[in-house]
């Protein structure tokens, strides 16, 4: 070999001995997903690319996706991982909800936004509170958001000759006589009398009307939960933390009744027997398009590209709560960083680029509405191309703006959370079987306050 090719490999061997230590160096960070969206083969694929486009994007660090797989338990793998020393930088794509049960896992990012200057200001402030505690903790930064808005069947309110509901907030409710009316929960009950229609055409302001046989219903709150009805009524704080107790306000108590009127004196909302029908879309009533108005969040969009009734709906503005200010009840999915993870400051660069770089790319495989301004649009975009009759999205921007704050949320936080939601699930579905009709309204909520309140008490004992 001759001296100049041994000085060239010599020179290779000196290089690669400085780049591998280099490279060694790169912090792990490791990303978790599975207790949330994610796990299908599209998802899966897109995630993968943003893991490929982060690393070539720095040298620092070096991110690693545990995607838990459709067949396996990813509560289980995320516990053992955790018990086992070996947790998980950043979890998510995961909802409110989701979150409740590691509650006391999550990082506090007050620190590391103040510490890198990170910029809330893009966010609207409502949707940044979301995920701020009572004691100024923040633990998450919004992406994926999806307020409640309501949905209506524009051929329905033209078969009944009645105007659509107001599509900006702040604006009344005109009736067909010109006369303006707040757009609140007792004009939506008005509207919703006329627009339920039984088998022999009389609607349910009609004394001829027969409840027995309808076919179509005025409203609903499609595939919510108990607790989302009553903060879209009223948003309320039930748990006191420092008391360790369960409330039901007064005003859920006035919401409770609204819903209990609607399906059993008004009729003008499904019970379960006619939400289960096949004629009311097997359990997913409006989009049968024999339903008139449904209050549900955003991700609703999901379900209507194929609607049995076929029919092109809109969106409206939530009405007004019962204190006459707007409220809006939204689901929200971000990413979350685990306090005792070893390498906050890089995962935090890792959450960043999730919550921002990577959005255009993971937004449109999750279905979700971006919370960042800036990626709006080309979610708005996509979905014009899917229902392409002119739908009015601005409705569901302008929501952000009356998101209900943390505490106040449809699925804030609770001791024994998962069990006390089971509860109030129990509830619903009694109120809108048959053995709910005739219950006492506010007897059955006694008795759910405190078997929820008996929940709570089981984690202090």
């Amino acid at each position: 070999m001759s001296k100049k090719v041994l000085l060239v490999v010599v020179s290779v061997l000196m290089m690669a001995m400085l780049v591998a230590p280099a490279a060694a160096q790169k912090t792990v960070v490791t990303w978790f997903v599975g207790l949330g969206t994610g796990s299908n083969a599209e998802q899966i694929e897109v995630q993968n690319k943003v893991v490929e486009e982060f690393n070539a994007s720095q040298d620092e660090i070096e991110l690693v996706v545990n995607i838990a797989s459709a067949n396996e338990a990813a509560d289980d793998l995320f516990t053992t991982l955790v018990a086992g020393g070996t947790p998980p930088d950043i979890v998510g794509p995961i909802g409110v909800g989701g979150s409740n049960r590691y509650a006391d896992l999550w990082a506090d990012l007050q620190p590391l936004v103040d510490s890198t200057g990170y910029d809330l200001s893009g966010f609207d402030p409502a949707l940044v509170d979301l995920y701020r505690t009572d004691d100024g903790r923040l633990l998450g930064i919004p992406f994926a958001v999806f307020p409640s808005i309501t949905y209506f069947n524009p051929e329905l309110f033209d078969e009944a000759g009645l105007n659509y509901p107001p599509q900006e907030f702040d604006a009344p409710y005109v009736m067909p006589d010109g006369t303006e009316v707040p757009w609140n929960y007792a004009t939506m009950r008005d509207l919703a009398m006329i627009l339920t229609v039984d088998a022999n055409g009389n609607d349910a302001t009609m004394a001829e009307f027969d409840p027995a046989n309808i076919v179509q219903f005025g409203m609903n709150f499609q595939w919510a939960r108990m607790r989302l009805m009553w903060t879209d009524i009223q948003p309320e704080d039930w748990f006191d933390e420092a008391t360790n107790t369960v409330t039901i306000p007064e005003s859920w108590r006035t919401a409770t009744q609204w819903i209990y009127d609607a399906v059993w004196t008004d009729h003008f909302m499904p019970t379960n027997t006619y939400d289960a029908s096949e004629a009311f879309g097997s359990g997913n009533a409006y989009s049968s398009g024999k339903l008139a108005m449904a209050v549900t969040p955003l991700w609703y969009t999901c379900c209507l590209g194929n609607s049995v009734g076929n029919f092109e709906w809109d969106l409206a503005v939530v009405p007004q709560s019962l204190d006459g200010e707007y409220h809006v009840a939204t689901d929200a999915d971000t990413f979350r960083m685990l306090k005792d993870g070893p390498n906050p400051e890089a995962a935090f660069k890792v959450l960043s680029y999730l919550l921002n770089e990577a959005v255009p790319s993971l937004a449109p495989v999750y279905g979700a509405f971006p919370a960042r301004p800036e990626y709006q649009q080309a979610w708005i975009e996509s979905k014009s191309a899917q229902y392409d009759w002119g739908i009015n999205w601005q409705v569901a921007v302008d929501s952000l703006a009356y998101n209900n704050p943390g505490n106040m949320h449809h699925e804030s936080n609770m001791p024994n959370y998962g069990k006390a939601t089971d509860a109030v699930f129990a509830f619903q579905t009694m109120l809108f079987s048959d053995a709910g009709q005739g219950m006492d309204v506010n007897a059955e909520l006694d008795k759910l306050q405190a078997d929820v309140q008996a929940i709570v008490n089981e984690v202090a004992q």
